[in-house]
C-alpha cells in the first residue's frame, strides 16, 4: 500500500472487531492502521502517521485539524486509548531521595504508586511541563509544576 498523501481522500472507519481499517482510494482491500504520532511532545497534531500491519506507513496526515470531522474523531479516540497519560495533581510522599524511589502521588485518574528508577525519568518538556515515568513505563504528565501544593513542589525539586 502506497502513502496516502491527501487527507481529503481518507475513507476510516471501525470494523467489527473495533479496529481502524483503512481503505486506500485505489480500491484495494481495507486494511487495519494504528495512528502513530512524529512529534508527540512538541507537536502532538502535526505529523501523523497510519501504519499498516506490516510496519509500513499507509497513509500519512500533515495535520489532524485538517481532517473532516468523521476520521478526525476516529483517530483522536484510537490516540486516547494508547496514550493513557495520567496527570499528576499531588506528591504525596517518597520513600528515598536516591534512586531507585517509590512514590505515592495523587493523579487525575486517582492515587499510584510509581518507581523512579533514576533521575533521567523525570523530562522537562519545551512548554514547562514534566513527564515522569515509572520502572514499568507508564508516563505521568505535570503540566504546570509551580501550580502543584507547596509541598509537592519542595519534594519534586530534591529530584530536579
Amino acid at each position: 500500500m502506497s502513502p496516502a498523501a491527501t487527507p481529503a481522500g481518507l475513507d476510516l472507519h471501525r470494523d467489527a472487531f473495533g479496529r481502524l481499517m483503512l481503505r486506500p482510494a485505489d480500491g484495494r482491500e481495507a486494511c487495519a492502521v494504528v495512528p502513530v504520532r512524529a512529534f508527540p511532545l512538541t507537536a502532538p497534531d502535526e505529523g501523523l502517521s497510519l501504519v499498516g500491519p506490516d510496519g509500513h506507513e499507509a497513509a500519512w496526515i500533515e495535520r489532524l485539524a485538517a481532517l473532516p470531522e468523521g476520521p478526525r474523531a476516529l483517530i483522536e479516540a484510537e490516540l486516547r486509548e494508547r496514550e493513557f497519560r495520567p496527570e499528576l495533581t499531588r506528591l504525596v510522599a517518597v520513600s528515598s531521595f536516591s534512586t531507585p524511589s517509590t512514590w505515592t502521588v495523587e493523579t487525575d485518574r486517582g492515587p499510584f504508586s510509581l518507581v523512579l528508577k533514576g533521575e533521567e525519568d523525570i523530562r522537562r518538556l519545551t512548554d514547562g511541563s514534566l513527564l515522569i515515568s515509572d520502572s514499568h513505563g507508564l508516563c505521568l504528565r505535570v503540566p504546570q509544576p509551580r501550580r502543584l501544593d507547596r509541598a509537592s513542589r519542595r519534594l519534586l525539586d530534591r529530584f530536579l
